[in-house]
């Protein structure tokens, strides 16, 4: 049976359903601004963003774009009843603080024992830019990484050791790609879930490492 690779959105809303009630989520630049779309109905999540907001919504309405109103990765946002901004220190203070239950962020490179390098390839011809990052990934009482499990050359992304410039040390719990799901821990990857027709055999060939059965007990 062949598999079909989870879309932005499919991924978004899947990573979405792992947020519990009442949690308080910091979500970084690119991709995983996206599950601020998908938070199911009914559930109260309170969104952060590092520029200075709390209480993020939804998307606006195309047209409805107040462009004073943005978050961390310039694109407009709404604000939720409740919701404030604030001075960027505060923001740090609380990303710093481990105010936040989780952080949702993408990735370069994931090693599996959740080692994260999300901020710099060592390309001398890119401007290293590291923002916020390293307090989230450090920060946070749970670090997510939401990407694709390949990048442009095939090559996984769930990697065993780092070889780009690393943003924190055994700081991801959780990854969540468009082709499976699996959790960091000292002793390597435990799956979690993959998209439908995608075989345990096959995803290890694909990532190149063992990865322990879903319900398989890690620590």
């Amino acid at each position: 049976m062949r598999y079909q690779a989870r879309n932005k959105t499919q991924l978004a809303a899947r990573l979405a359903l792992d947020i519990p009630e009442g949690a308080y989520v910091n979500l970084g630049i690119g991709m995983p601004t996206l599950v601020a779309n998908h938070i199911p109905a009914g559930r109260e999540v309170i969104l952060q963003s590092e520029n200075g907001i709390l209480g993020m919504g939804p998307a606006p309405v195309e047209g409805l774009e107040d462009y004073d109103l943005v978050n961390a990765g310039k694109q407009p946002i709404t604000l939720l009843p409740g919701g404030a901004f604030f001075h960027q220190a505060d923001s740090f203070a609380m990303m710093r603080g481990g105010h936040l239950d989780i952080a949702v962020l993408g990735a370069f490179q994931v090693s599996a024992t959740g080692d994260l390098a999300n901020w710099s390839t060592g390309d001398p011809q890119a401007i290293p830019s590291v923002g916020g990052a390293m307090d989230l990934a450090i920060g946070a009482k749970a670090a997510w990484v939401m990407m694709d499990l390949l990048n442009k050359n095939n090559v996984s992304k769930v990697v065993e050791r780092c070889t780009y410039p690393l943003t924190g040390v055994s700081c991801i719990k959780r990854i969540y790609t468009d082709l499976a799901t699996l959790e960091c821990s000292p002793q390597g990857l435990r799956l979690i879930d993959t998209v439908e027709g995608l075989s345990h055999m096959e995803l290890e060939r694909l990532v190149g490492l063992p990865i322990t059965e879903a319900g398989a007990m890690t620590r």
